[in-house]
């Protein structure tokens, strides 16, 4: 799966990277029943950073189950999504690991 919001993360020393904590997203996990991927589960949050900390903090599968989050145009794998929540921009709380 290419990853266009992964590769924004990746940006080059010096510069800023913008990104809306407070956009929309949706959560995309690919279910997986004894076989081959089946549909996929999905679930829709007011904001991103309610997505990413669903994510990073609810879901700890998210890596396993190849989750992916769409925030307008940007699509975020599970590296992604884990570097947006590890980010100090990042608005929420975060729990103590």
């Amino acid at each position: 799966m290419h990853d266009r919001g992964a590769a924004a993360l990746g940006f080059a020393e010096g510069e800023i990277m913008m990104f809306d904590y407070g956009s929309p997203a949706e959560l995309f996990m690919a279910k997986r029943k004894g076989g081959p991927r089946q549909r996929l589960g999905y679930r829709r949050f007011a904001t991103a950073a309610e997505a990413i900390r669903f994510a990073v903090e609810d879901f700890p599968a998210v890596r396993t189950l190849g989750a992916w989050m769409q925030v307008g145009d940007e699509r975020f794998d599970c590296d992604g999504i884990h570097r947006l929540y590890d980010r100090d921009e990042y608005p929420l709380r975060r729990r103590t690991r």
